[in-house]
């Protein structure tokens, strides 16, 4: 039912954003009064390009295994649909220079002691302690016939915790090559609370645009974006990176309001974008 997140692909170097609902016509509490085509403040602000119908943002969620691996997750297809997508964006970013962050469940020791017991209790199948976070989640034979130990439930270091399939190799090779970075969640989002390892890194690199996509849309992903943007991120929800296994109108709200408070994105006009920054 609850699903991790790939927060993803933020820090902007260059893009243009399309917002595809929302009236850009009005305009208010600008950078400069005399310029009515900026939108926001010294530290953080957008402007309208020459045509009148794109904001430029330009300044010099989870996708783990034991929610999109078939065997532990057959009902997310929508999931597992969105992982090229995402893999799409991920090779767009880097080959632009654009940090890739990806946010996944990761409880350890500490977190076992101070969770909330309506929290553990959502996470569990039959309302007993025995099978919440950290409990063993048991054994998983592949097709080929490989049998692996599942570890414990999103614990940190568990196979189960660990991004599914092509997703894993993408962070693998990120990690190495130094143009991603990985941060453990103990909350549906990243940034809940009053600071989180997430949040620490976005305030003290000047990140200010944070594109968005995992599963569940209106789980993981959504609560991630309604943070970001109460903490004054630009806030774009990728509507191809992202998936659910509840029904559609739990998609729906997610990009509903993902759209009123932020932007709504195909990952395709956004690579398309980065390619006329070139």
């Amino acid at each position: 039912m609850h699903m991790t997140v790939l927060l993803a692909l933020a820090t902007v170097a260059a893009g243009q954003i399309y917002d595809t609902y929302n009236s850009i016509t009005a305009l208010a509490g600008t950078a400069n009064g005399s310029d009515d085509s900026i939108l926001g403040n010294c530290y953080n602000y957008w402007k309208l390009t020459n045509n009148k119908t794109t904001w430029d943002l330009t300044r010099s969620d989870h996708m783990q295994n034991y929610f999109l691996h078939p065997k532990l997750s057959p009902k997310a297809v929508n999931g597992r649909q969105a992982v090229q997508p995402i893999l799409n964006m991920i090779d767009a970013f880097r080959s632009n220079g654009m940090m890739i962050l990806w946010v996944h469940w990761g409880i350890d020791n500490f977190d076992m002691v101070t969770l909330p017991p309506a929290f553990l209790d959502t996470f569990s199948t039959n309302h007993e302690v025995n099978t919440t976070f950290c409990t063993e989640v048991g054994m998983l034979t592949e097709d080929n016939g490989t049998v692996i130990d599942m570890g414990k439930l999103l614990c940190r270091g568990s196979w189960n915790a660990q991004p599914w399939g092509p997703l894993n190799d993408a962070l693998n090779e990120g990690l190495a090559a130094g143009t991603d970075l990985y941060f453990n969640k103990n909350r549906l989002s990243g940034l809940w609370g009053a600071q989180t390892p997430l949040g620490l890194y976005l305030q003290e690199s000047g990140t200010t645009t944070l594109f968005i996509g995992g599963v569940n849309s209106h789980q993981c992903v959504w609560s991630t974006l309604i943070d970001a943007y109460f903490k004054g991120f630009d806030v774009v929800y990728v509507e191809d990176c992202t998936g659910t296994t509840s029904p559609w109108f739990a998609e729906e709200m997610a990009r509903y309001n993902a759209d009123l408070d932020g932007f709504l994105a195909n990952s395709s006009y956004v690579i398309d974008a980065l390619e006329k920054q070139k």
